[in-house]
């Protein structure tokens, strides 16, 4: 039986609470969800700037051999995993899952990953004052954001990229680093098929020099600082547009432009009804999204109202495989448990699907076939196994039943809770279940 007020929760949001009410009108309940108060939960305030951590980091490597190694293995690492367990339970005990679902997505689509240990200490900042200072604003602004952050710099070393016609980089002989550039274009904007070439990736390359870091003895360490000597100068063109010699200002026109360009409005249009929808979009969704997106110069409130009214998003239900994060936010969720997030860290650790640490630029895959492999489909079955024995004193199989999936739960599944040998094998039913994988 198709449940509107259940369905918004999974669809849009993280699995219902036991006391989560949505109400007659899902629509009006996730549209209330966008507020900007909504987008900085309590716990979070406590996480510390991306600056203050970047100017510890290079005040330690400052100091010669070793000393970098050693803080990236101790304090990084320690703040890495007290930052993730604050983002993982604000997540648990949202009001406003929507929202979450959006932090999640962006963070995803704006990849920077602990693979580089110096993001290690930067993941955390990262994720609030990038993805939820600029929830609610416009995408140009969230790109740039993004592009200046600490843990972008270092993750795709531009901090380190240098014009090779530039003083600095004649002096130090070190030359020009395409990453960001590449993954600005092809991961964050335009889309692989959006039409740049490799001397776009190059040109863009030459625009981003001298975005990098102040150092330890600059007035602001750590902050982003453009530097001028590292700039590549003369002329430049990018997807054929002329920028003129002018320093810091090429590359904020130049991402002013990616930002609102026809192909970002597609890549971000497809990403988001894939993400929200299925894995294989209905044209139409995308086409509603793509429209919205340029005739709002991409404002981000309006795109998620229109993700709200897809008929796509209501008539499809169930369509999405969670991913791990999303299976072990909804299994906590479901029995209001979030005092403790050590076990759910171990797991995220075995899927694979820790936050903020992606074997690539590209983040983490949003389809199915890439969480559904045996492998991935066992430790799913252990995962709830281990939760039903961890959660059968704290909660009842029926009533984990009726939280989670009410109507969309079929009658032979209803019979084995009901009739399971014990409370942690009903409880792990639940969570095995077809039904309780899919959003």
């Amino acid at each position: 039986m198709f449940d509107p007020a259940l369905h918004a929760s999974l669809r849009f949001g993280l699995g219902p609470t036991p006391d989560e009410r949505v109400g007659k009108d899902p629509r009006g309940w996730l549209a209330a969800q966008l507020v900007a108060a909504a987008a900085l939960p309590r716990r979070l305030q406590a996480i510390p700037g991306g600056t203050e951590r970047a100017a510890a980091l290079l005040r330690k490597r400052d100091k010669g051999d070793g000393e970098v190694e050693a803080f990236l293995r101790r304090q990084a690492k320690e703040a890495y995993i007290a930052d993730v367990s604050l983002h993982l339970t604000a997540a648990v005990e949202s009001e406003a899952p929507f929202v979450e679902r959006l932090v999640a997505f962006w963070l995803n689509h704006f990849t920077v990953s602990v693979d580089r240990p110096a993001v290690l200490g930067l993941a955390g900042p990262f994720s609030v004052e990038v993805i939820r200072r600029h929830l609610f604003g416009r995408f140009a602004d969230l790109l740039l954001a993004a592009t200046r952050h600490q843990a972008m710099l270092l993750y795709l070393d531009n901090a380190v990229s240098f014009g090779p016609h530039s003083p600095a980089g004649r002096k130090t002989k070190r030359g020009l680093n395409e990453n960001l550039a590449r993954e600005i274009l092809e991961l964050h904007t335009l889309g692989v098929d959006g039409g740049y070439t490799q001397d776009d990736v190059r040109n863009f390359a030459l625009i981003l020099t001298g975005w990098t870091l102040q150092r330890p003895k600059d007035p602001d360490p750590g902050a982003f600082r453009f530097v001028d000597l590292a700039h590549e100068p003369g002329d430049k063109t990018l997807l054929g547009k002329s920028y003129r010699e002018a320093g810091e200002q090429e590359g904020l026109q130049a991402l002013a432009l990616l930002g609102t360009h026809p192909s970002t409005a597609r890549h971000i249009a497809t990403k988001l009804a894939r993400h929200f929808v299925a894995d294989a979009p209905p044209a139409a969704a995308v086409e509603t999204l793509t429209r919205v997106f340029l005739e709002s110069g991409g404002d981000l409130p309006s795109l998620y109202r229109t993700l709200i009214d897809l008929k796509a998003a209501w008539s499809q239900p169930l369509a999405k495989l969670r991913t791990p994060q999303e299976l072990v936010i909804a299994t906590y969720r479901s029995v209001g448990f979030a005092k403790d997030f050590k076990g759910g860290l171990a797991a995220l650790k075995l899927f694979g699907h820790l936050p903020c640490a992606a074997p690539s630029p590209a983040g983490y895959p949003d389809l199915a076939s890439a969480w559904a492999a045996p492998d991935q489909v066992l430790r799913r079955v252990d995962w709830a196994a281990a939760a039903g024995k961890r959660l059968a004193a704290i909660a009842d199989p029926g009533a984990l039943l009726a939280t989670t999936l009410g109507g969309f739960a079929d009658a032979d599944l209803a019979f084995q809770v009901k009739n399971a040998p014990s409370k942690a094998e009903g409880i792990a039913l639940v969570l095995a279940s077809p039904t309780f994988q899919r959003r």
